[in-house]
Protein backbone atom coordinates (compact mmCIF):
# COMPACT_ATOMS: atom_id res chain seq x y z
CA UNK A 1 0.00 0.00 0.00
CA UNK A 2 0.98 3.61 -0.21
CA UNK A 3 -0.06 5.94 2.56
CA UNK A 4 -0.65 9.68 2.18
CA UNK A 5 0.51 12.06 4.84
CA UNK A 6 0.37 15.80 5.41
CA UNK A 7 -2.42 16.23 2.85
CA UNK A 8 -3.53 19.53 4.28
CA UNK A 9 -4.20 21.28 0.99
CA UNK A 10 -5.67 18.57 -1.20
CA UNK A 11 -4.24 15.50 -2.83
CA UNK A 12 -0.57 16.21 -2.37
CA UNK A 13 2.37 13.87 -2.83
CA UNK A 14 1.95 10.42 -1.31
CA UNK A 15 4.78 9.37 0.98
CA UNK A 16 5.57 5.68 0.42
CA UNK A 17 4.90 2.95 2.93
CA UNK A 18 5.81 -0.56 1.81
CA UNK A 19 2.22 -1.73 1.58
CA UNK A 20 0.53 -2.26 -1.74
CA UNK A 21 -3.12 -1.42 -1.19
CA UNK A 22 -2.79 2.34 -1.30
CA UNK A 23 -1.98 2.05 -5.00
CA UNK A 24 -5.73 2.53 -5.17
CA UNK A 25 -5.13 6.27 -5.16
CA UNK A 26 -2.42 6.11 -7.79
CA UNK A 27 -3.87 3.70 -10.33
CA UNK A 28 -7.11 3.67 -12.27
CA UNK A 29 -7.39 -0.08 -11.70
CA UNK A 30 -7.68 -1.01 -8.01
CA UNK A 31 -5.41 -3.85 -7.02
CA UNK A 32 -3.58 -3.62 -10.32
CA UNK A 33 -0.39 -4.12 -8.30
CA UNK A 34 -1.48 -7.48 -6.95
CA UNK A 35 -0.87 -10.78 -8.68
CA UNK A 36 -2.72 -14.00 -9.26
CA UNK A 37 -2.28 -15.19 -5.67
CA UNK A 38 -3.04 -11.87 -4.02
CA UNK A 39 -5.74 -10.09 -6.00
CA UNK A 40 -8.62 -12.10 -4.64
CA UNK A 41 -11.80 -11.78 -2.67
CA UNK A 42 -12.06 -15.03 -0.71
CA UNK A 43 -15.23 -16.90 0.24
CA UNK A 44 -15.60 -19.94 2.52
CA UNK A 45 -18.48 -22.27 3.39
CA UNK A 46 -18.44 -22.08 7.19
CA UNK A 47 -21.18 -24.75 7.46
CA UNK A 48 -18.52 -27.36 6.64
CA UNK A 49 -16.14 -26.37 9.43
CA UNK A 50 -15.97 -25.64 13.16
CA UNK A 51 -15.26 -22.20 14.59
CA UNK A 52 -11.56 -22.89 15.25
CA UNK A 53 -10.74 -24.22 11.78
CA UNK A 54 -8.11 -22.55 9.59
CA UNK A 55 -9.22 -21.73 6.94
CA UNK A 56 -12.73 -21.20 8.31
CA UNK A 57 -14.43 -23.64 5.96
CA UNK A 58 -14.32 -25.12 2.50
CA UNK A 59 -13.11 -22.43 0.07
CA UNK A 60 -15.13 -21.47 -2.96
CA UNK A 61 -13.27 -20.40 -6.11
CA UNK A 62 -11.96 -16.91 -5.27
CA UNK A 63 -12.93 -13.76 -7.12
CA UNK A 64 -9.97 -12.28 -8.97
CA UNK A 65 -9.92 -8.54 -8.47
CA UNK A 66 -7.93 -8.18 -11.68
CA UNK A 67 -11.06 -9.38 -13.48
CA UNK A 68 -13.30 -6.74 -11.91
CA UNK A 69 -14.69 -3.73 -13.70
CA UNK A 70 -14.15 -0.56 -11.65
CA UNK A 71 -15.86 2.82 -11.63
CA UNK A 72 -14.21 5.96 -12.96
CA UNK A 73 -12.31 7.37 -9.99
CA UNK A 74 -13.04 10.95 -11.05
CA UNK A 75 -16.71 10.33 -10.22
CA UNK A 76 -15.94 9.54 -6.58
CA UNK A 77 -12.85 11.64 -5.85
CA UNK A 78 -13.58 14.42 -3.35
CA UNK A 79 -10.56 16.70 -2.74
CA UNK A 80 -12.49 18.74 -0.19
CA UNK A 81 -12.84 15.73 2.11
CA UNK A 82 -9.63 13.97 0.96
CA UNK A 83 -11.60 10.84 0.08
CA UNK A 84 -12.19 8.54 -2.85
CA UNK A 85 -14.14 5.34 -3.49
CA UNK A 86 -13.32 2.54 -5.92
CA UNK A 87 -16.38 0.39 -6.61
CA UNK A 88 -16.42 -2.67 -8.83
CA UNK A 89 -17.93 -6.00 -9.78
CA UNK A 90 -16.71 -9.00 -11.82
CA UNK A 91 -16.66 -8.46 -15.59
CA UNK A 92 -17.95 -11.98 -16.02
CA UNK A 93 -20.60 -13.04 -13.50
CA UNK A 94 -22.30 -16.20 -14.80
CA UNK A 95 -24.05 -16.92 -11.49
CA UNK A 96 -25.28 -13.35 -11.07
CA UNK A 97 -23.75 -13.09 -7.59
CA UNK A 98 -22.93 -9.42 -8.16
CA UNK A 99 -26.07 -8.53 -10.11
CA UNK A 100 -27.13 -6.23 -7.27
CA UNK A 101 -23.85 -6.05 -5.40
CA UNK A 102 -20.40 -4.51 -5.45
CA UNK A 103 -17.02 -4.48 -3.75
CA UNK A 104 -15.84 -1.02 -2.69
CA UNK A 105 -12.56 0.41 -1.41
CA UNK A 106 -12.93 3.74 0.33
CA UNK A 107 -9.78 5.75 0.93
CA UNK A 108 -9.76 8.62 3.43
CA UNK A 109 -6.77 10.87 4.11
CA UNK A 110 -6.63 13.13 7.17
CA UNK A 111 -5.50 16.72 7.60
CA UNK A 112 -5.27 16.56 11.39
CA UNK A 113 -5.33 14.18 14.34
CA UNK A 114 -8.63 12.70 15.50
CA UNK A 115 -10.95 9.71 15.24
CA UNK A 116 -13.60 8.74 12.68
CA UNK A 117 -17.24 8.82 13.74
CA UNK A 118 -17.82 5.12 12.98
CA UNK A 119 -16.23 2.22 14.94
CA UNK A 120 -13.57 1.02 15.36
CA UNK A 121 -12.51 4.69 15.54
CA UNK A 122 -8.75 4.22 15.29
CA UNK A 123 -6.69 7.23 16.30
CA UNK A 124 -5.26 8.90 13.19
CA UNK A 125 -2.79 11.70 12.48
CA UNK A 126 -2.00 13.87 9.45
CA UNK A 127 0.48 11.22 8.30
CA UNK A 128 -2.10 8.46 7.98
CA UNK A 129 -4.90 7.28 5.72
CA UNK A 130 -7.81 4.93 6.32
CA UNK A 131 -8.75 2.19 3.89
CA UNK A 132 -12.22 0.68 4.25
CA UNK A 133 -13.27 -2.46 2.38
CA UNK A 134 -17.03 -2.94 1.92
CA UNK A 135 -18.87 -5.84 0.29
CA UNK A 136 -22.49 -4.87 -0.31
CA UNK A 137 -25.40 -6.72 -1.89
CA UNK A 138 -23.44 -9.62 -3.42
CA UNK A 139 -25.17 -13.01 -3.19
CA UNK A 140 -23.13 -15.54 -1.21
CA UNK A 141 -22.64 -19.03 -2.62
CA UNK A 142 -23.61 -20.66 0.67
CA UNK A 143 -26.09 -20.07 3.48
CA UNK A 144 -23.28 -19.22 5.91
CA UNK A 145 -20.51 -17.88 3.71
CA UNK A 146 -17.54 -16.13 5.30
CA UNK A 147 -15.46 -13.69 3.28
CA UNK A 148 -11.85 -12.62 3.37
CA UNK A 149 -9.19 -10.72 1.44
CA UNK A 150 -5.54 -11.31 0.68
CA UNK A 151 -3.01 -8.56 1.41
CA UNK A 152 0.41 -8.15 -0.17
CA UNK A 153 3.36 -6.09 1.12
CA UNK A 154 6.76 -5.30 -0.36
CA UNK A 155 9.46 -7.40 1.31
CA UNK A 156 12.31 -5.22 2.60
CA UNK A 157 14.21 -7.71 4.75
CA UNK A 158 15.11 -11.41 4.61
CA UNK A 159 12.05 -12.30 6.67
CA UNK A 160 8.47 -11.17 6.46
CA UNK A 161 7.30 -8.84 9.25
CA UNK A 162 5.20 -10.31 12.01
CA UNK A 163 1.76 -9.09 12.96
CA UNK A 164 2.01 -7.56 16.43
CA UNK A 165 -0.92 -7.82 18.83
CA UNK A 166 -1.44 -5.20 21.51
CA UNK A 167 -3.90 -5.41 24.40
CA UNK A 168 -5.68 -2.67 26.32
CA UNK A 169 -8.25 -2.35 29.09
CA UNK A 170 -9.95 0.44 27.13
CA UNK A 171 -12.81 -0.40 24.75
CA UNK A 172 -14.69 2.91 24.70
CA UNK A 173 -14.06 3.53 20.99
CA UNK A 174 -14.54 -0.10 19.92
CA UNK A 175 -16.86 -1.81 22.45
CA UNK A 176 -15.81 -5.35 23.49
CA UNK A 177 -12.63 -5.11 21.35
CA UNK A 178 -9.49 -4.95 23.49
CA UNK A 179 -6.89 -5.80 20.84
CA UNK A 180 -5.03 -3.80 18.22
CA UNK A 181 -3.02 -5.43 15.43
CA UNK A 182 -0.22 -3.70 13.58
CA UNK A 183 2.51 -4.34 11.03
CA UNK A 184 5.74 -2.31 11.05
CA UNK A 185 8.34 -2.00 8.30
CA UNK A 186 11.92 -0.87 8.63
CA UNK A 187 13.91 0.02 11.72
CA UNK A 188 12.50 3.53 12.17
CA UNK A 189 9.84 2.19 11.33
CA UNK A 190 9.35 3.53 7.80
CA UNK A 191 5.70 2.53 7.58
CA UNK A 192 2.90 0.78 9.40
CA UNK A 193 -0.59 -0.67 9.15
CA UNK A 194 -3.00 -0.82 12.09
CA UNK A 195 -6.39 -2.42 12.52
CA UNK A 196 -8.68 -3.80 15.18
CA UNK A 197 -9.79 -7.43 14.81
CA UNK A 198 -13.39 -6.50 14.10
CA UNK A 199 -15.61 -6.08 11.03
CA UNK A 200 -19.29 -5.18 10.80
CA UNK A 201 -22.32 -6.77 9.14
CA UNK A 202 -24.41 -3.57 9.09
CA UNK A 203 -23.76 -0.17 7.58
CA UNK A 204 -24.39 1.42 10.96
CA UNK A 205 -21.49 -0.23 12.76
CA UNK A 206 -22.10 -1.23 16.37
CA UNK A 207 -21.69 -3.94 18.97
CA UNK A 208 -24.67 -5.95 17.72
CA UNK A 209 -23.21 -6.21 14.20
CA UNK A 210 -19.56 -6.81 15.16
CA UNK A 211 -17.75 -9.73 13.51
CA UNK A 212 -14.42 -11.22 14.49
CA UNK A 213 -11.46 -10.61 12.17
CA UNK A 214 -8.77 -13.26 11.92
CA UNK A 215 -5.30 -12.52 10.52
CA UNK A 216 -3.04 -15.30 9.26
CA UNK A 217 0.78 -15.15 9.42
CA UNK A 218 2.68 -13.55 6.57
CA UNK A 219 4.55 -15.74 4.13
CA UNK A 220 6.96 -14.90 1.28
CA UNK A 221 5.70 -14.63 -2.28
CA UNK A 222 8.12 -14.42 -5.19
CA UNK A 223 7.91 -11.44 -7.49
CA UNK A 224 7.11 -13.39 -10.65
CA UNK A 225 3.73 -14.32 -9.17
CA UNK A 226 2.78 -10.62 -9.17
CA UNK A 227 2.49 -8.33 -12.18
CA UNK A 228 5.21 -5.70 -12.48
CA UNK A 229 3.67 -2.41 -11.40
CA UNK A 230 5.13 0.91 -12.57
CA UNK A 231 3.95 2.48 -9.30
CA UNK A 232 5.87 -0.02 -7.16
CA UNK A 233 8.92 0.27 -9.39
CA UNK A 234 8.84 4.07 -9.13
CA UNK A 235 8.92 3.99 -5.34
CA UNK A 236 10.90 0.84 -4.58
CA UNK A 237 12.64 -0.24 -7.82
CA UNK A 238 12.43 -3.79 -9.13
CA UNK A 239 11.22 -6.07 -6.35
CA UNK A 240 12.19 -9.70 -5.97
CA UNK A 241 10.20 -10.51 -2.86
CA UNK A 242 6.75 -9.81 -1.47
CA UNK A 243 4.91 -11.02 1.61
CA UNK A 244 1.23 -11.93 1.70
CA UNK A 245 -1.32 -12.77 4.36
CA UNK A 246 -5.04 -13.48 4.58
CA UNK A 247 -7.73 -11.74 6.59
CA UNK A 248 -11.08 -13.46 7.17
CA UNK A 249 -14.20 -11.94 8.71
CA UNK A 250 -16.84 -13.55 10.90
CA UNK A 251 -17.56 -16.99 12.35
CA UNK A 252 -20.03 -19.78 11.65
CA UNK A 253 -22.24 -18.62 14.53
CA UNK A 254 -23.57 -15.20 15.50
CA UNK A 255 -24.06 -12.26 13.15
CA UNK A 256 -22.65 -12.55 9.64
CA UNK A 257 -22.72 -11.30 6.09
CA UNK A 258 -25.87 -13.34 5.55
CA UNK A 259 -27.87 -11.02 7.84
CA UNK A 260 -28.05 -7.99 5.55
CA UNK A 261 -25.59 -8.90 2.77
CA UNK A 262 -23.21 -6.29 4.11
CA UNK A 263 -19.60 -6.46 5.32
CA UNK A 264 -17.14 -3.67 6.12
CA UNK A 265 -13.66 -3.60 7.61
CA UNK A 266 -11.06 -0.84 7.85
CA UNK A 267 -7.37 -0.35 8.53
CA UNK A 268 -5.07 2.62 9.11
CA UNK A 269 -1.95 3.17 6.98
CA UNK A 270 0.88 5.60 7.55
CA UNK A 271 4.55 6.49 7.56
CA UNK A 272 6.85 6.83 10.55
CA UNK A 273 5.76 5.79 14.03
CA UNK A 274 2.13 4.63 14.43
CA UNK A 275 -0.25 6.59 16.67
CA UNK A 276 -0.37 5.38 20.26
CA UNK A 277 -3.71 5.31 22.04
CA UNK A 278 -3.94 6.86 25.49
CA UNK A 279 -6.62 5.83 27.95
CA UNK A 280 -9.95 7.47 27.14
CA UNK A 281 -11.46 10.06 29.53
CA UNK A 282 -14.21 7.58 30.45
CA UNK A 283 -11.71 4.90 31.52
CA UNK A 284 -9.61 7.47 33.38
CA UNK A 285 -12.75 8.61 35.21
CA UNK A 286 -13.68 5.05 36.13
CA UNK A 287 -10.14 4.35 37.37
CA UNK A 288 -10.13 7.57 39.40
CA UNK A 289 -13.43 6.66 41.07
CA UNK A 290 -12.40 3.03 41.57
CA UNK A 291 -9.09 4.00 43.17
CA UNK A 292 -10.34 7.15 44.86
CA UNK A 293 -13.22 5.68 46.86
CA UNK A 294 -11.07 3.05 48.66
CA UNK A 295 -8.50 5.78 49.32
CA UNK A 296 -11.13 8.06 50.84
CA UNK A 297 -12.45 5.17 52.95
CA UNK A 298 -8.95 4.44 54.27
CA UNK A 299 -8.40 8.12 54.97
CA UNK A 300 -11.71 8.34 56.80
CA UNK A 301 -10.92 5.23 58.85
CA UNK A 302 -7.50 6.65 59.72
CA UNK A 303 -8.95 9.98 60.86
CA UNK A 304 -11.58 8.19 62.97
CA UNK A 305 -8.90 6.11 64.63
CA UNK A 306 -6.77 9.19 65.35
CA UNK A 307 -9.70 11.07 66.88
CA UNK A 308 -10.62 8.11 69.09
CA UNK A 309 -7.06 7.81 70.33
CA UNK A 310 -7.00 11.55 71.05
CA UNK A 311 -10.22 11.35 73.08
CA UNK A 312 -8.88 8.36 75.03
CA UNK A 313 -5.67 10.21 75.90
CA UNK A 314 -7.67 13.22 77.20
CA UNK A 315 -9.77 11.04 79.59
CA UNK A 316 -9.01 11.79 83.27
CA UNK A 317 -9.83 9.05 85.76
CA UNK A 318 -11.46 10.16 89.13
CA UNK A 319 -9.97 8.51 92.23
Amino acid sequence: MYSCGALRRGWGHCAPSPILFFSLLLSAAPFGLLGEETRQLLEFDSATSDAAAKPPGKPYPPYSLAEFSWNNITDSLYPATLSATFQGHPKGDPTGAFANGSLAFRVQAFARSGRPDQPPRLLHTADTCQLEVALVGASPRGNHSLFGIEVATVGQSPDCPMIQEQHSIDDEYAPTVFQLYQLLWGSLPSGFAQWRPVAFSQEKAGRESALSCQAFPLHPTVAHSLPQSPVVQAFFGLQEKYCTFNLTFGASTGPGYWDQHYLSWSMLLGVGLPPVDALSPLILGIMTVALGIPGLMLLGAGLTLILRCKHASEYQSIN
